[in-house]
């Protein structure tokens, strides 16, 4: 963990498109502004925790998705369209 100190009016960046600007300091409370694109989640701390019950769990190594088809049924596919079809007639 870094630990920073500033005053009122100094910055700090983070990665190549996220700001936090000291605002105010009054007592033992401090005013920051993030500035950082839409998609990135904000939370305060206390907040993290509930807003972890609402998100759909992550899927684990193991749960992520497999290829539907594999290479086995892959190397049956090509052979069948490799073959040759004869029409069928219905008489």
């Amino acid at each position: 963990m870094l630990v920073l100190s500033r005053k009122v009016g100094e910055r700090i960046h983070v990665g190549d498109n996220i700001v936090l600007e000291i605002r105010r300091i009054a007592g033992n409370r401090v005013t920051i502004a993030l500035e950082a694109p839409r998609d990135v989640r904000i939370l305060r701390g206390e907040l993290e925790g509930p807003a972890r019950e609402f998100r759909p769990p992550q899927p684990t190594r193991d749960e992520r998705e497999e290829p539907i088809v594999s290479p086995a049924d892959m190397t049956a596919i090509r052979n069948l369209s490799a073959a040759r079809i004869e029409p069928h007639c219905v008489s």
